[in-house]
C-alpha cells in the first residue's frame, strides 16, 4: 500500500494535482475538507485498517507535522512517498487571489516561513518535486537541491 504526503504552500497546486493524479486510486485526507483533526485521525485510521492507499493533502511544512503521518504509515507497512510542491510565496499569493474562497495572505506567508525541505531521513521511501507550469504539472525526481 502507498501513503503520499504532500508538502507545499497553500495555492501551490496540491489539490489540483491530487485530482489529476490520484483521484481514482487514493483516498484524499485533507483538513480543508474534514475541518477537524479528529475527523482526519478517524479517516486515516480507516485507511490504515482497510489497507487503502491515501494522500495527505495538507501543507505539512515541518518535519514534525509530517512525522505523525509517516510513522503510522510505516507501522502499517505502507510505502511512503513525499511530494514537494516547488513554488514561491509570491506565485502562490497571486494564484490564491484567483481561488474561490482564498486563504488569508498571512496564512501563506506564515507557512512559507516554516517550510522545511523533506529528506529521506524522515522515513520517505521516495521523494519527488512537482512544479506547476503554464502547461500543467511537471514531476521530477528528488536530487536534494532546489
Amino acid at each position: 500500500m502507498e501513503a503520499v504526503v504532500f508538502i507545499g504552500l497553500q495555492a501551490s497546486g496540491k489539490s489540483s494535482f491530487f485530482k489529476e493524479r490520484f483521484f481514482s486510486t487514493h483516498v484524499r485526507i485533507s483538513l480543508d475538507l474534514l475541518r477537524t483533526r479528529n475527523r482526519e485521525r478517524r479517516l486515516l485510521a480507516a485507511c490504515l485498517e482497510t489497507q487503502q492507499p491515501f494522500v495527505i493533502d495538507n501543507t505539512n511544512p515541518t518535519r514534525e507535522e509530517r512525522a505523525k503521518y509517516i510513522d503510522v504509515a510505516k507501522t502499517a507497512k505502507y510505502s511512503v512517498v513525499g511530494i514537494y510542491f516547488r513554488s514561491k510565496a509570491e506565485e502562490c499569493l497571486t494564484r490564491n487571489q484567483q481561488r474561490t474562497g482564498p486563504v488569508p495572505e498571512v496564512g501563506i506567508l506564515s507557512t512559507a516561513t516554516k517550510l522545511e525541505l523533506p529528506t529521506f531521513k524522515e522515513g520517505f521511501d521516495a521523494l519527488k518535486y512537482v512544479r506547476l507550469t503554464e502547461d500543467g504539472f511537471v514531476v521530477e525526481e528528488w536530487n536534494d537541491e532546489i
